[in-house]
């Protein structure tokens, strides 16, 4: 039976995350799924890039396959495995924009090759060649040298809102140990869920 709970997922979130931080090299890496207008669904890996009370983080192209997706259907799933731990997370919610200038904070802080790369692809279109794209990152690295790249407008960062999570732990004979958490006005309603 579910109950209402003072108990916030996001500080079981923050002790399993450390926990994999220490065990699973990707331990960020997150499966990231969406549906655009016609519903059909897509999944594809992400990097986490802040889990905080406002919501979790990650920055791409906001015309990229998922970006047009978010921009018919603001809502998402993201689901994290590490084996090495035997633990799987998954949050469900609304999705909205991150501020232009957190955007920027957070693209100072990246590589300069990983910004080259960025700024030169048009992510999830079609290119003719590899090479046609390696060029456009040379360009750029000559166009800016001596300066910082600045970050391109179509390169954004998203924040999915938690709606619900769910706490899985491997269990002997697949019976894995399953928490729900419902957001229910200011707080989470808590559930077990059988396996």
């Amino acid at each position: 039976m579910a109950k209402q709970t003072k108990g916030n997922p996001l500080t079981l979130f923050g002790r399993w995350f450390a926990l994999a931080a220490r065990k699973e090299r990707l331990h960020d890496a997150v499966a990231l799924a969406t549906a655009g207008g016609a519903g059909r669904p897509s999944v594809r890996y992400v990097l986490l890039k802040s889990a905080d009370e406002r919501g979790f983080t990650f920055f791409t192209h906001e015309d990229s396959a998922k970006g047009k997706d978010l921009a018919h259907n603001p809502r998402a799933a993201m689901a994290f495995y590490w084996n090495a731990i035997g633990r799987q997370v998954r949050i469900e919610g609304r999705v909205v924009g991150v501020p232009a200038d957190e955007a920027d904070a957070y693209w100072a802080t990246r590589p300069r090759g990983s910004q080259l790369g960025s700024a030169a692809s048009q992510q999830s279109r079609k290119v003719a060649s590899r090479a046609v794209l390696l060029a456009r990152v040379r360009a750029l690295a000559r166009l800016y040298a001596g300066h910082a790249v600045p970050r391109p407008r179509h390169w954004v960062g998203y924040r999915i809102v938690p709606g619900t999570f769910e706490f899985w732990t491997r269990g002997a004979f697949r019976l894995h140990h399953r928490v729900q958490f419902t957001r229910r006005g200011g707080g989470w309603r808590k559930a077990l869920l059988q396996p």
